[in-house]
């Protein structure tokens, strides 16, 4: 998603060049300094962006330079403490996260965002081990952690806290507050294909997905409108879907290669495995919209992936992305622009919503 900020791709050079290849230096994924972005950076680039579930294109864009310098910290480099407004990022804040959850303690989702959920931890753990607590990690939590040795074995704390979290809400969709957020808007018209932009086919199945909720008595709130001029990103979004206390969120794309014949639906849900973070219950949402989709409308099944893009880490509650298809592709760009597969689109998604948030059944 653009949000009009420079990219960096291969053969540019120049003072901001330098910083990345410094950055990837620091982390050991080149060997030496350079001033351009050569086969071997490229190279390196994209290995990172696999290495952190985000986009693998070579490109050096607002979210893989922010993802650089996370990279840069490991526990212990610095004094890590919540500050609201200007939260703290990093692969330190994942470690002691992942400690936190290992040691018992609540820091909800590993996502390397120092947030209220890890601060409350924190304290938990400075007030078990009789510290002074202040929520904030220094050199004397730093040393608590090394004395701990307790390991939970047979699952993540985190996951099971996630599903327990989620079975009070499992009683139908109309108490409920859906965030739909439509792919790019107003000059980031997304991708093309086939006369078909990324942004109008979103935005279509968006509104089509809200009026099926809406007459169920669903809550449902769009990231943006139709024809709205603003380009919003992912950030923004997931700010909006938080302080909308949503119960989840679901984006909708569509994707577009080189190649003509990439073609199909995918769904992805946020996850990291190198980094021990996943969202069960994004994933679990993004298994049953990937099934309905694939067996109503009869698209290829491109299957669930975890990926860390900014909307689906940063938003407090499931977050899945769903990929209807491929605008490059002649196939798929026929079924999206035809108004009757794109409301099928819509019926599928919906009767997703509705079975993740289904009673259980005595």
């Amino acid at each position: 998603m653009s949000d009009k900020k420079p990219l960096f791709r291969k053969g540019d050079q120049g003072p901001a060049v330098v910083e990345i290849c410094d950055r990837l230096l620091r982390i050991g994924a080149i060997k030496k300094a350079s001033n351009v972005i050569d086969e071997t950076v490229e190279a390196a680039i994209k290995e990172f962006q696999q290495s952190r579930g985000i986009t693998v294109d070579g490109i050096v864009g607002p979210e893989t330079f922010r993802r650089l310098e996370e990279a840069r910290w490991s526990l212990g480099d610095r004094i890590l403490s919540h500050t609201p407004g200007h939260l703290i990022h990093g692969d330190d804040v994942s470690v002691l996260q992942r400690k936190l959850s290992d040691f018992g303690f609540d820091a909800g989702r590993i996502d390397g965002i120092f947030g209220k959920d890890t601060e409350n931890a924190l304290k938990e753990l400075q007030k078990s081990t009789g510290i002074p607590v202040d929520g904030v990690c220094g050199p004397t939590v730093f040393k608590a952690i090394e004395r701990l040795n307790r390991v939970v074995v047979g699952g993540t704390p985190e996951q099971y806290r996630e599903e327990l979290h989620h079975l009070p809400r499992k009683t139908g969709v109309s108490d409920k507050v859906i965030v739909i957020d439509p792919g790019h808007g107003g000059e980031d018209q997304g991708l093309l294909g086939h006369a078909l932009t990324e942004s109008f086919v979103a935005a279509d199945i968006s509104q089509k997905v809200e009026g099926k909720l809406a007459a169920l008595g669903t809550t449902v709130l769009l990231t943006r409108l139709a024809k709205t001029t603003q380009i919003i990103d992912e950030q923004q979004r997931a700010v909006f879907a938080n302080n909308s206390f949503a119960d989840l969120v679901v984006s909708i794309h569509a994707d577009a290669i080189k190649s003509a014949t990439g073609n199909g639906c995918a769904s992805y849900y946020f996850g990291n495995e190198a980094l021990g973070q996943k969202s069960s219950m994004g994933q679990r949402f993004a298994n049953l919209v990937q099934s309905e989709i694939v067996h109503t409308v009869g698209l290829k099944d491109c299957r669930t992936h975890a990926k860390t893009w900014d909307l689906l880490r940063m938003t407090r509650m499931p977050a899945v992305r769903i990929e209807v298809g491929y605008l490059s592709n002649q196939h798929d760009a026929v079924q999206l622009a035809n108004a009757n597969v794109r409301d099928l689109i819509a019926t599928s998604i919906a009767e997703a919503i509705i079975s993740f948030f289904e009673p259980e059944k005595n």
